[in-house]
């Protein structure tokens, strides 16, 4: 079959379209025929191997892992015998290494079936993103009717998922961004917009009961500044950097855990891993009307460089799809 293949760290150039074996699937997995991929932040840090301390977990001398992508779509090819949930033929979205590839074998406990009405490309948009909001939001951030969330990062991958499930958890909602996607935001259902180019919602003296921060640009101290006294302040790892850091967006993170006993407000740490129950809830989402998943781009299989390189140099909104 044909994949993504990456020896080494480094530009989109170590990524290469090669002929490889097919997986092989076990006992408690299924083989996806993949129709479509997506590209998340965490595709550019394994290709950079950046932040340097993440090659601890990556691989030292190169990633471990040497298919890249992680969401997919498809149709199940065949499955492990200890599988009882699908069939083959059946459509299907998840979240396994190797996506970026004709088939991935992947966990059936981290796959689900397609949300009905969506495409492909759309239902491969949502696993890493849309689980990594729902998480964020929902079990974190406790989001719930009448609460006031601020979303740092709304126009990207993440967070036109966060701003469509925090509406659909009954939040009012902030969204921040920059200019050019204030209208994308909107029409994501955003209540209120701030234009970071022009306003610093850390200074603004508005306060939120969740402040939902998927860029890491801030200080803690700012963004506490933004926070009811009861408020709390969700770290994400953040997105594409400019790279070649020792600990990159992992340094808030670290900074959040160590000053969390120590004040009032709520800092919590994203760890987001997939899970069935999860990719069910967001599929309830999109079956409903409350969640439709943003592609800015596709691309094909083989010029996921290119694509790559896109989401690292253009900042690009919301999801970039790769077809197969």
């Amino acid at each position: 079959m044909k994949a993504i293949v990456q020896d080494g760290y480094g530009s989109p150039d170590v990524l290469k379209l090669r002929e490889v074996d097919r997986p092989v699937v076990a006992d408690h997995e299924v083989l996806v025929r993949v129709h479509a991929a997506s590209l998340n932040a965490r595709d550019w840090h394994i290709m950079r191997g950046d932040p340097y301390l993440a090659r601890l977990a990556f691989g030292l001398g190169g990633p471990k892992a040497r298919i890249r992508g992680t969401d997919f779509a498809g149709r199940v090819e065949a499955v492990g015998r200890s599988v009882t949930r699908f069939r083959p033929g059946d459509e299907v979205f998840g979240e396994a290494d190797g996506a970026f590839a004709e088939y991935v074998c992947a966990p059936d406990n981290v796959v689900e079936p397609k949300p009905a009405g969506l495409s492909f490309e759309q239902a491969a948009a949502m696993p890493l993103a849309g689980n990594t909001a729902l998480i964020g939001l929902r079990d974190l951030g406790r989001v719930g009717p009448g609460q006031q969330v601020l979303i740092n990062g709304a126009s990207g991958g993440v967070g036109t998922f966060a701003v469509q499930i925090a509406k659909a958890l009954g939040a009012e909602v902030t969204g921040v961004c920059s200019t050019r996607n204030l209208e994308l935001v909107g029409s994501m259902g955003a209540d209120h917009l701030i234009d970071y180019t022009q306003e610093d919602f850390t200074r603004n003296g508005r306060q939120y009961d969740v402040v939902f921060d998927l860029v890491g640009n801030r200080s803690l101290t700012e963004c506490r500044r933004a926070l009811t006294p009861e408020g709390r302040l969700v770290l994400s790892g953040g997105g594409v950097s400019e790279g070649g850091s020792l600990v990159g967006p992992m340094g808030l993170i670290i900074k959040g855990k160590a000053m969390s006993p120590f004040v009032r407000h709520r800092l919590l740490v994203l760890t987001a891993k997939p899970a069935k129950e999860n990719l069910a809830a967001l599929r309830e989402f999109a079956e409903s009307g409350k969640l439709t998943p943003v592609i800015d781009r596709t691309y094909p299989l083989s010029e996921v460089p290119d694509a790559i390189g896109y989401l690292e140099v253009e900042h690009a909104r919301a999801k970039v799809v790769v077809t197969v």
